[in-house]
């Protein structure tokens, strides 16, 4: 395989560093050559844009945030402000994807309802988006185990929304973990739609650990998806059972 791997370093190099930005150069005295992470509201931007320079590694996405549910209109505007303020965040770190999640299932609502609601929200997004750069990701979650509550565990229906949308600048986050917790295969849902993924992540199932840990074909399914043209970063988005590094050893081998 020729994919590249991104550390999400909310969890990987979490044991050995409590600093962020320390973390991105363990990443890279590791031999990666890309980063991730979670929310950058309270990650001290300075030293992550110092070590991003010192380093030479590529920071592939990051939430946007604030995290309002798009499935409620009522917080559509709060989501769309705080997505300019991310945008401007991302291209200072040089970073091309942001990160947005559905929200939860508003239980007295029709899903139907709710399903719009996204559509309208990213389309709405895609204005704010255009000319900078940057690519918004909607992102599945499992809720079987991680996420009970969540509104879109399924891929198909993620490729749903963003096919309504109908413009580059929304794409799909697909985890291979969540969506095998989910009973998903990557043949089976993203077929003849591989060309809507922005960026992939990656983590055992079950378990949630390193590549190898668990059940989960993962070289097979990588090799899958590189064979039909996805040559963007993978994210590893794993908690290590080990020390990082040896955890990165069936993938950086």
């Amino acid at each position: 395989m020729t994919i590249q791997f991104s550390a999400c370093i909310e969890l990987l190099f979490a044991a050995e560093a409590n600093d962020p930005a320390e973390r991105i150069r363990l990443a890279a005295a590791a031999g990666l050559t890309a980063v991730e992470f979670w929310s950058w509201r309270d990650k001290d931007l300075p030293s992550i844009v110092a070590a991003l320079q010192d380093t030479g590694l590529t920071l592939t996405g990051f939430v946007s945030e604030p995290m309002a549910p798009l499935t409620d209109p009522a917080q559509h505007g709060a989501f769309l402000d705080g997505l300019a303020e991310s945008i401007a965040i991302a291209q200072k770190l040089g970073c091309g994807t942001l990160i947005a999640q559905a929200g939860p299932l508003r239980p007295h609502v029709p899903r139907e309802d709710q399903h719009a609601a996204i559509v309208e929200c990213l389309a709405r997004a895609t204005e704010v988006l255009k000319g900078t750069g940057v690519t918004l990701l909607l992102e599945p979650l499992n809720t079987r185990v991680d996420h009970p509550g969540y509104f879109l565990p399924f891929t198909p229906e993620a490729l749903d929304i963003i096919d309504a949308v109908g413009m580059p600048e929304i794409r799909l986050l697909y985890d291979l973990y969540h969506s095998a917790v989910m009973g998903e295969t990557p043949q089976a849902v993203l077929a003849g739609r591989i060309d809507r993924i922005g960026h992939v992540h990656l983590a055992d199932a079950p378990g949630r650990q390193e590549p190898g840990t668990g059940s989960l074909d993962w070289r097979d399914q990588l090799a899958w998806l590189e064979q039909r043209g996805y040559d963007g970063f993978v994210g590893l988005e794993y908690r290590p059972s080990q020390g990082t590094v040896d955890s990165l050893s069936a993938l950086m081998g």
